[in-house]
C-alpha cells in the first residue's frame, strides 16, 4: 500500500516495530497526526479468542470520561409519552411508523444512533436488514432497546461508545480526537482498556489480550505493550 508523504515523514519519527507504554504510546500518536482536520483517535486491539464461538464473544457498552468528541445524531422510534420524553431529552428525530417508512423507501440514514422501546421493536425489525449492515440496529445489550429513552440519549450525547469483536476478532474504538490532548485522550483510553479486560469471556483460554495498537485517522499505528490493557 503506497501511503503520502505527511504519513511517510510520520512514520519515521519511531521505532514502529517497538511496543510503547501507552501514555507514551499516545503522545506520539497526537505528534504525528498531521492532518489538517481533527484527527480521530483510535484503538485497535486484538483478543486471543474466536469470534465464531457464542461463549467467546466480547462486547459492552462505556460512557467515556471525555465523550468521543463527535456530534451523535439520535434517532428515537417510539410513541407518545416516550416519545415526547425523547423530544425534550434533545433527540434530534423522533417518530414511529412514518420514519420507518422513511429509511425503507427514500434509504434515509442521516443519523448515528438508533435507540427505540421494547414495545417498538416489531416495526422496527422491518427495517433490520436495512440496519443491520451499518451497525445501527438497537440492541438490549447495547441499552438501545429501554424504556427510559432519556437516559438512553444522555448517554450517546455524553459519549457512549460499543465495543464488540469483528471477524478478526479485533476490537476497534475511537477514544477521542486529537484536540482532545493527552491527559484526556490517557483517561479515555484506561476506561475503555479496563471495560474490555473486565469483559474476558470464561471461555477464553490462554493468552487474552494479543496486541494494542493506537493510530489517528490519516497517521501510522503505534504500537502499545499488552500489559497495559
Amino acid at each position: 500500500m503506497k501511503h503520502g508523504k505527511k504519513y511517510t515523514e510520520s512514520a519515521k519519527q519511531y521505532d514502529r516495530a517497538k511496543q510503547y507504554d501507552a501514555a507514551e504510546a499516545i503522545d506520539l500518536v497526537i505528534n504525528n497526526a498531521k492532518a489538517k482536520f481533527d484527527e480521530t483517535i483510535e484503538l485497535h486491539v486484538r483478543l486471543g479468542v474466536d469470534p465464531k464461538q457464542a461463549d467467546q464473544q466480547v462486547r459492552g457498552v462505556i460512557v467515556l470520561p471525555n465523550g468521543t468528541g463527535k456530534t451523535v445524531r439520535v434517532l428515537v422510534l417510539a410513541k407518545g409519552e416516550k416519545a415526547d420524553a425523547a423530544t425534550a431529552a434533545g433527540a434530534d428525530y423522533v417518530g414511529a411508523e412514518e420514519l420507518v417508512a422513511k429509511i425503507q423507501k427514500d434509504n434515509w440514514f442521516e443519523f448515528d444512533t438508533v435507540i427505540t422501546t421494547p414495545d417498538m421493536m416489531g416495526v422496527v425489525g422491518r427495517i433490520g436488514k436495512l440496519l443491520g449492515p451499518k451497525g445501527l440496529m438497537p440492541n438490549p445489550k447495547s441499552g438501545t432497546v429501554t424504556m427510559d429513552v432519556a437516559k438512553a440519549i444522555a448517554d450517546v450525547k455524553a459519549g457512549k461508545v460499543e465495543y464488540r469483536l469483528d471477524k478478526q476478532a479485533i476490537i476497534h474504538c475511537a477514544i477521542g480526537k486529537k484536540s482532545f490532548g493527552k491527559e484526556k485522550l490517557v483517561e479515555n483510553y484506561n476506561a475503555l482498556a479496563d471495560a474490555i479486560l473486565k469483559a474476558k469471556p470464561a471461555a477464553a483460554k490462554g493468552q487474552y489480550i494479543k496486541s494494542v495498537t493506537l493510530t489517528s485517522t490519516m497517521g501510522p499505528g503505534v504500537k502499545v505493550v499488552p500489559k497495559n490493557v
